[in-house]
């Protein structure tokens, strides 16, 4: 193949290069807006067109192919890598052998058209060297249940007849750029491509004719299988065999509730090597897949699509309990499948492993499967965690399918080790970025809708941690939620603090959205500005519970998953210079402060062999954008101190050693300071934020 000439008539006339990028990017986002045509950032599409060489005023042939790591949905032009067609497929001519082949993706920079834009891909020779001005390569579920069965190279012949030609498994590279072109130019009927094991690849004249074709393909696939699923159904068969009697999903509210209590767990385990961030997914595909017979034989299996394994690990860790299994027995069984499976998986990278393969990534599951309750799936951060769920229902769906038309047969595991361990993917790993201070942490803060916790909640965001704003006031919570990127980064709960199933339920939510919490700021607040005589009980009552009992609910809530999950953790006290400072007409607010402050202390000596570290911050005079001081405080403080309330921020300014005012973001950097990677040692600390209050001074 490699002396095949790439010469052809039927390319010579091309749209212009305006025309033709806008045509990719649009088609592009109509199939990846589709999850039954390709998962995130699975799959890619290019376009062939003339552009004007800057250089020399003459017409030059170029392709446009969704570069390295970009999504088909999300898709731009900036994602897009132009190459000059000539260069491209004059490297047939230099091709060393597909022992060899990754030597070519560094070719591929040396055709690049202009700068800019992204890096070529893998798949990049795939559509430059095949006869077509659009090529889609794609990731539909019924195209793998096709490239996936036993017998899937009858099947596509009795699916498609010759309009789609089969091509033998091959790892993604040069040369199955040269199978494909090669299948193409001795099967000019073909409209397209079954590639075992891995997916589809479709091409044509135009791009909607490519679309078209794509579609066509995946649609025919969906009819097979769902036929042969429907014959089955009619014969009282299911491609995943019978449900299993106890291994049923649990009513929603105790599955929800089972999943909040063993999350932390799960998480723990998953992040012996490495910390990871978790999802939690109990989908209808999920609760019936793991409900069924088959599920032990088809998980141990593990996933075919290079793009499904490499975000999902070889295979999962399934539980093997029924769906009533206790939380005790389900968790000391957990731990041991865990130690099982991390031994298989040294076992495997021991049997594949040359002296050249990279080190073992970790051997922690990406998937764990528990019957009854649903999927927990982990990675380092939301986005990556959730993606590897979603990645592992198409692998569900894909198994299902094949199931239903032949017998599932993914590629070998020595086949999978050589993509998980391919220097090209350890090359595009260490490429990422380096991740923020705060990356894989979970934060729980309260109060955070407004003010000092909104401020904590925006600091600790930016420095890579999922937050759980919680708050009172629920609309607050979602906007600031919302600003923080959605929830990929950022959960809203309305949460009252005084009441202990709130509080439960609260870090229960941060369970399910993130897989546990690991930094815990209590900054829920209120103050009632009265002298002696005009403090009711009332008065003295609410400031104690939301402050004093709601820190000691919250943290003995979040201490409680914290332990479950064996990887430390930080709670932090906003507590205030009032808790050492005796200011007048202020008895109730100082008092439950200093109680506060002491619980610090408290804890601190408590939870220190969990390395758990607990520190407070003692704020003053945070007057702008606190939402303390904007409920009436403000006004009850100025009128004591005989200043406009307007004036108030810098009348506390002037009475400090600094002389400077103290903001919210002043807070929230005291929190990062305690809570990021510099202070590991300290755990018992307040930290005055006050310009320097001299009658405040920790003696």
């Amino acid at each position: 193949m490699g002396s095949m000439s790439m010469t052809t008539t039927s390319e010579t006339t091309r749209p212009t290069a305006a025309d033709a990028v806008a045509d990719l990017v649009a088609r592009s986002n109509r199939l990846g807006a589709d999850p039954r045509v390709t998962n995130y950032a699975g799959g890619n599409t290019s376009a062939k067109g003339t552009a004007t060489d800057p250089v020399t005023g003459e017409p030059v042939e170029l392709l446009w192919v969704k570069g390295s790591g970009g999504d088909l949905g999300t898709l731009t032009e900036k994602n897009l890598a132009a190459l000059r067609l000539d260069r491209l497929r004059a490297l047939v001519g230099v091709y060393p052998g597909v022992e060899r082949e990754d030597e070519m993706v560094a070719a591929f920079d040396y055709c690049l058209h202009g700068k800019g834009g992204a890096a070529p891909s893998i798949d990049t020779a795939m559509h430059g060297l095949v006869d077509a001005a659009h090529v889609d390569h794609l990731h539909p579920d019924a195209g793998i249940a096709v490239a996936t069965a036993a017998d899937g190279e009858a099947l596509t012949r009795e699916i498609y007849g010759d309009d789609v030609v089969w091509v033998p498994w091959r790892r993604p590279g040069f040369q199955l750029g040269l199978d494909i072109a090669a299948i193409k130019a001795e099967n000019p009927q073909a409209i397209g491509c079954i590639l075992g094991g891995h997916g589809i690849t479709a091409w044509g004249a135009t791009s909607d004719e490519a679309e078209q074709r794509s579609l066509s393909i995946i649609r025919r696939a969906e009819e097979f299988v769902a036929a042969r699923t429907e014959a089955l159904a009619a014969e009282g068969r299911h491609p995943f065999g019978a449900v299993r009697p106890g291994f049923e999903a649990l009513p929603e509210g105790e599955r929800r509730a089972k999943a909040a209590a063993l999350a932390p767990v799960i998480r723990g385990l998953a992040s012996t090597d490495a910390p990871q961030v978790g999802h939690f997914t109990d989908s209808d595909v999920v609760l019936d897949f793991v409900a069924r017979t088959e599920l032990g034989r088809l998980a141990a299996l593990g996933t075919s699509c290079p793009d499904h394994f490499l975000r999902t690990k070889v295979s999962p860790l399934v539980v093997d309990l029924p769906a009533d299994a206790g939380i005790e027995e389900t968790v000391e069984r957990l731990t041991a499948l865990h130690a099982d499976y991390r031994e298989a998986y040294q076992g495997y990278y021991d049997r594949h492993a040359t002296a050249d393969s990279p080190a073992i990534r970790g051997a922690d599951p990406a998937i764990v499967l528990v019957p009854g309750v649903g999927m927990f799936s982990f990675g380092r951060d939301k986005q990556t965690a959730r993606v590897a769920g979603e990645f592992y229902v198409n692998a569900i769906n894909v198994m299902r399918g094949a199931e239903a038309i032949s017998t599932y047969a993914p590629i070998d595991e020595a086949e999978k080790f050589r993509i998980e361990y391919w220097a090209l993917e350890e090359a595009k790993l260490q490429r990422m970025p380096r991740p923020k201070a705060l990356a894989t942490r979970v934060a729980l803060v309260t109060g955070a809708g407004s003010g000092i916790g909104r401020a904590i909640a925006e600091r600790l965001a930016a420095e890579g941690a999922c937050v759980v704003v919680a708050d009172l006031n629920l609309d607050g919570a979602q906007e600031v939620a919302a600003s923080l990127g959605g929830d990929d980064v950022a959960v809203a709960v309305r949460a009252d603090v005084t009441s202990a199933q709130d509080v439960a339920a609260m870090v229960d939510a941060a369970a399910l959205a993130f897989g546990g919490v690991d930094l815990v700021v209590n900054n829920a607040g209120l103050s009632i500005s009265k002298p002696l005589l005009e403090t009711t009980e009332k008065d003295w009552d609410l400031q104690h519970d939301v402050m004093a009992k709601g820190s000691f609910l919250v943290a003995r809530e979040a201490a409680r998953a914290m332990i479950a999950q064996r990887m430390g953790g930080d709670i932090v006290y906003i507590a205030s210079k009032n808790s050492l400072f005796a200011g007048p007409n202020n008895i109730a607010y100082s008092a439950t402060k200093a109680d506060q402050a002491h619980q610090v202390r408290l804890l601190a000596a408590e939870l220190g062999e969990h390395q758990i570290r607990v520190n407070g911050i003692n704020p003053d005079g945070v007057v702008r954008g606190s939402g303390i001081f904007a409920g009436g405080w403000g006004a009850k403080r100025a009128a004591v101190y005989g200043v406009d309330e307007q004036d108030l921020g810098a009348y506390y300014a002037q009475r400090t050693l600094l002389k400077r005012e103290v903001l919210p973001e002043h807070v929230a950097a005291a929190v990062f300071a305690l809570t990021g990677p510099d202070l590991a040692q300290t755990t018992g600390l307040h930290v005055p934020v006050d310009s320097g209050v001299a009658a405040a001074f920790l003696r």
